[in-house]
């Protein structure tokens, strides 16, 4: 393939933000004493996780700013209840965040798709996660020597599938658009975002979803393949 560069999501990509996120809201569901409000974490996490899909898809489009994510996600499950305290899901928030920096499971097949990338191409980190936060899940997972630079949102001022992001990370990164591929799960923010710039694309997509509205360059349903490909 031609490419020389690759743009690489990060959450639910490489670093398993599923499984590290669901333990993280696990120990806060005990530790605030949430079983006040909901008998089982199934419970509450089942009244979170929508609330938080739909708020990322509002941050994404640029609907919402950061400051109302961090708070309103946490403050959907509790407001029934009657906390309604900015402060006190701001502070939740920032102990959750910190505690997904410790959490270092990756994607199945990550490290060994890296190891395979790295002496080929130049790599690059392309995510909305934040700063403070994502920066030491790269650390602390060990990713941070496999690529050449990060490349944020809150860096860029946009965030994915804005094409101004794109654009962003190509300056940023020296890169060609006909030389780089996006490598994503995220049907909206990696594959319609990098088609919409005119970049090829990988889709990750290990639950088998359907595509919308065009094929992607490629579609893998687990990392494994990306080698057969690049």
């Amino acid at each position: 393939m031609p490419y020389q560069n690759l743009f690489i999501d990060l959450d639910d990509t490489l670093w398993d933000i599923h499984h590290n996120g669901r333990e993280c809201l696990e120990e806060i569901y005990h530790d605030y004493g949430y079983g006040e409000f909901y008998p089982t974490f199934e419970e509450y996490y089942n009244v979170y996780m929508p609330a938080n899909n739909r708020l990322w898809a509002m941050y994404r489009q640029g609907e919402i700013r950061k400051e109302e994510l961090i708070v309103e996600r946490f403050l959907a499950p509790v407001r029934p209840f009657g906390i309604t305290d900015p402060e006190y899901a701001k502070r939740l928030s920032d102990d959750f965040l910190d505690r997904t920096t410790r959490k270092t499971r990756l994607i199945e097949g990550a490290l060994e798709l890296l190891d395979y990338l790295r002496p080929k191409y130049r790599l690059h980190i392309l995510s909305n996660g934040f700063r403070e936060v994502q920066y030491r899940k790269i650390e602390n997972s060990g990713l941070s020597s496999y690529f050449n630079k990060i490349i944020l949102s809150e860096d860029a001022g946009i965030n994915k599938p804005h094409p101004d992001m794109f654009t962003y990370a190509l300056k940023n990164t020296n890169s060609r658009r006909d030389q780089t591929a996006m490598i994503g799960d995220s049907w909206d923010a990696d594959i319609v975002g990098a088609r919409n710039s005119r970049i090829d694309q990988i889709w990750f997509n290990p639950k088998g979803e359907p595509a919308t509205g065009f094929q992607p360059t490629f579609t893998v349903g687990n990392l494994a393949e990306i080698r057969e490909i690049l």
